[in-house]
């Protein structure tokens, strides 16, 4: 279960993340299978692939700065759009 401040943190990342790469899409946020207190925020990826680095490196710098002020893992994955329609949560 994600407390209110992973859940805003997570928002942050993906907004941040949409304002330079608008063609992605966010999927949903969730706790990693593996361990508990990471997070996941799925989204579909650009399907360029110069930007789905740029993309990769913005998002690394913007999670590591998470987790040193925070304490808190927030990672990217990318999702296969999946149909004509993903549902999207409000961001």
């Amino acid at each position: 279960m994600l407390n209110f401040k992973q859940m805003e943190l997570s928002r942050m990342l993906f907004r941040k993340l949409k304002e330079k790469f608008p063609e992605i899409e966010l999927i949903n946020i969730t706790p990693t299978a593996y361990n508990p207190d990471s997070i996941w925020v799925n989204i579909i990826y650009p399907e360029d692939e110069d930007r789905e680095i740029e993309l990769g490196e913005m998002a690394s710098e913007i999670t590591t700065d998470i987790l040193l002020d925070y304490g808190y893992n927030i990672l990217i994955s990318p999702e296969e759009r999946i149909g004509e329609h993903v549902t999207q949560q409000e961001i």
